[in-house]
């Protein structure tokens, strides 16, 4: 089967349904950001493993032809020649799915790229519960994987304007770079505007009882969620974490400091992403709080729609609203 046969497949079972709460939407705001920064800086060169509709590179493709580049269904060639590629001055920012990036090519993003710093960015489509197609295409355990590299950065970015953001952030920045993608219509959470910072935690909302420390498309969950439980009498915090690798654990500490509880909530198995890391977190500052964790389960995940699925696995508003609920 072809990748666009399979990305045609999973778009019918309702991939990308991550969006909520009838926000604005932005279409495809990773391909849109690069294809700007592209027309400013001219090393800048985009490349796919047979996914550049898929991954949302194709607004680069087209204003950028010239420089754009499909080697075809092959992960660990997609890294390799983009690590040629940046030995020669460019800036690559290859695309694939996150399952494929990080199982398939995990040896050649670490010793092809992270071990000489190359200046390469990988963009990581469908993570977690973000597709319907099974435990073949759910990247559900690439957080874990990828913060073993020793000098990756790894972003999980929010809603359409953070995307926007981490695009200009990673080209600055020097060094090998993992961002997992929301792609298609994506909501705009955060203001236009906002000025994303690698490595830094975003407060979006202050409480005093219960702390939810988030990732990715959780973030947008939590934040809805506090506001239903504000109704309850429940005050809720909500700690933004876009940036896992480096991690913001000073801000992480303080903010856990502050609530009774803490509640982690991450598109991803709930081992080894972003609970792990507040744990240790909260060990190394010494601070002695519960913490309950929202995410996947140590399993593989079945085919389904996506809203049924994030249903089922406590991926959405209302979940996170019954686990704080029972806390109390």
């Amino acid at each position: 089967m072809s990748r666009a046969m399979e990305a045609g497949r999973t778009l019918a079972m309702g991939e990308n349904e991550a969006a909520g709460g009838g926000r604005k939407s932005v279409d495809a705001p990773f391909g849109k950001a690069l294809a700007r920064i592209g027309q400013q800086r001219q090393n800048i060169v985009g490349l796919t493993a047979d996914l550049g509709k898929y991954t949302d590179i194709h607004p680069f493709r087209d204003a950028h032809p010239d420089r754009f580049f499909n080697v075809g269904m092959a992960e660990q060639n997609l890294v390799a020649a983009a690590a040629g590629l940046a030995r020669t001055g460019k800036q690559p920012f290859a695309t694939t799915y996150g399952v494929f990036a990080s199982r398939r090519a995990f040896d050649f993003v670490a010793i092809a790229l992270a071990h000489s710093n190359l200046h390469v960015k990988i963009i990581a489509g469908l993570p977690g519960l973000t597709t319907g197609y099974g435990g073949t295409h759910q990247a559900i355990e690439d957080l874990a994987l990828m913060r073993m590299i020793p000098g990756l950065t790894i972003i999980d970015p929010m809603d359409a304007t953070e995307i926007d953001a981490a695009t200009v952030a990673m080209s600055d920045h020097q060094g090998p770079v993992y961002m997992r993608l929301l792609r298609g219509a994506v909501p705009v959470v955060l203001e236009p505007g906002y000025k994303f910072e690698i490595g830094k935690a975003l407060k979006l909302r202050d409480g005093k009882d219960v702390g939810i420390i988030s990732t990715g498309f959780m973030s947008e969950r939590a934040i809805d969620a506090a506001a239903v439980l504000e109704k309850r009498g429940i005050s809720v915090g909500v700690l933004h974490v876009p940036t896992i690798k480096p991690f913001d654990a000073e801000a992480v500490a303080e903010f856990a400091a502050s609530v009774g509880q803490v509640v982690t909530a991450e598109n991803h198995v709930a081992v080894g992403g972003l609970a792990s890391l507040v744990v240790e977190t909260l060990f190394d500052a010494g601070i002695s709080t519960k913490v309950t964790r929202i995410g996947l389960p140590d399993r593989y995940i079945e085919c389904g729609a996506v809203p049924t699925l994030q249903q089922k696995y406590g991926l959405t508003v209302e979940a996170v609203v019954a686990t704080i609920g029972a806390l109390k």
